[in-house]
């Protein structure tokens, strides 16, 4: 039984008439009976009276031309549905992104991609860069933004921004009146850190080592905005990147630009390499090629 010999009866059998049948599927009249009577002979009943001078369905011409609709309307849904797949106007997306780059510049790849694909669902998991990066390779989720460089045998990497390091210091800091600072003026203060599940975390400590110093960390948060009002309350330095600093509006932050070599701050979209992308996930990541 083939699906092309129950689009040809169910023709048939709503005009019960295969002139009329021919005329509205452009299928010629002698294919149209081929097709009917190959049916019956794979189901092994007839599906037309032809005794009488008009045609109609027999008991189980009703049966198959009511379940047969069905099945086709069934196999045009999912025609249907994978279109929308294709053009990327249904699905969902896993993605996970450490709080920071969620609060800095997911918003308004959020807005673009929902004017152009309102359908797609985005699921979002708040994490470190470390953490969502274990969670794309062992495919928890489809992506993650994260701070590069990463593994480049394991993931897809699509670079999408770059920014540049800076001091934030108490506006009293004794440091707060240079117009820039070197890493190396910084290794007798007191560092506040992203925790550990962060890549930034482990990047401080090798810039400074890098500068001939071990920094003192006196706190580690996973928040942002803590780490800034830590600083407010004259408890430590930090490095974070300058966009931040546009983010935060508390007066008493100082913004201090670091000496050449800048330490840079990029960001990557990744996905785990040889595994199926959704047409969603497809759509999403061209934004950042763009």
């Amino acid at each position: 039984m083939e699906f092309k010999d129950i689009r040809a009866f169910i023709a048939v059998a709503s005009h019960l008439s295969f002139t009329k049948a021919a005329e509205y599927t452009y299928i010629s009249q002698p294919t149209l009976s081929k097709a009917v009577k190959k049916l019956e002979q794979d189901l092994g009943v007839l599906l037309f009276n032809r005794s009488t001078r008009h045609l109609s369905l027999t008991d189980a011409g009703e049966i198959v031309y009511k379940q047969g609709k069905q099945a086709l309307s069934s196999l045009n849904e999912i025609e249907n549905l994978l279109q929308e797949l294709m053009n990327a106007n249904a699905g969902n997306i896993k993605l996970g992104m450490p709080p920071l780059i969620g609060t800095l510049f997911f918003p308004d790849i959020a807005r673009k991609y929902h004017e152009r694909y309102p359908n797609v669902k985005i699921k979002l998991f708040e994490l470190g860069a470390k953490v969502v990066e274990e969670l794309v390779e062992e495919g928890q989720i489809d992506a993650g933004l994260i701070v590069l460089p990463t593994n480049e045998t394991i993931f897809n990497i699509q670079p999408f921004i770059e920014d540049n390091f800076v001091l934030f210091v108490h506006r009293d800091h004794h440091l707060a009146k240079q117009r820039k600072v070197a890493l190396s003026e910084l290794k007798n203060e007191k560092f506040i850190l992203f925790d550990q599940s962060f890549a930034l975390h482990n990047y401080i400590i090798s810039a400074c080592k890098d500068a001939g110093f071990n920094p003192t960390i006196s706190y580690e948060s996973s928040q942002w905005d803590l780490i800034v009002e830590l600083i407010a309350s004259k408890l430590g330095i930090t490095l974070l990147p300058k966009s931040i600093f546009e983010k935060q509006s508390n007066p008493n932050i100082k913004m201090i630009p670091l000496q050449t070599p800048a330490l840079k701050w990029k960001l990557g979209i990744i996905t785990k390499k040889d595994t199926y992308d959704s047409f969603a996930l497809k759509k999403f990541i061209e934004m950042f090629q763009q």
